[in-house]
């Protein structure tokens, strides 16, 4: 017992007593400049502005493929990354880039419907980006006419 005291008790006062730098020594110029830098662009955000947020496929047959090709552009003070997009439904498929998008550019988001329901549908993608809000949003929609025989003929509204 009295060993094992004995031997923590040095082992502290190596610990303490190794360490002799002294930490403002390490601060330099170029350090205090980045922190600077870094403080004053905080503030600054991407910001995600779409040509359209929402697109209608108008009518189309269950089981039709369609796409469409959502445009943004980084109106924001940063670099926009994308981290993720996901849909309200499995059905719907969007595709983003991967790569940041600099200020003043633009990008572009595919969004894949498989036309599955019937009559009128609508889906929402929501993006996950490192802009201020944290979330944007798109929409479609379209008419889907059931195919034949499956029960249920379209209801059409004047």
């Amino acid at each position: 017992m009295k060993k094992s005291v004995l031997i923590m008790a040095l082992a502290s006062v190596v610990a303490f007593t190794a360490c002799k730098e002294n930490a403002s020594d390490k601060v330099s110029e170029e350090n205090v400049a980045a922190a600077a830098d870094r403080d004053a662009n905080a503030g600054k955000f991407p910001e995600m502005t779409f040509d359209e947020t929402e697109f209608d496929f108008g009518t189309i047959d269950q089981g039709t493929n369609v796409e469409h090709t959502f445009t943004f552009t980084n109106t924001g003070e940063a670099p926009l990354v994308i981290v993720d997009a996901k849909s309200s439904c499995g059905c719907t498929v969007p595709e983003y880039t991967k790569e940041p998008v600099a200020p003043g550019a633009t990008g572009e988001m595919l969004v894949k419907f498989n036309g599955s329901g019937k009559n009128q549908v609508s889906k929402t993608v929501t993006i996950t980006a490192n802009t201020q809000q944290g979330k944007e949003t798109i929409k479609i929609k379209a008419f889907v006419n059931p195919k034949e025989g499956t029960g249920g003929a379209p209801v059409q509204t004047k």
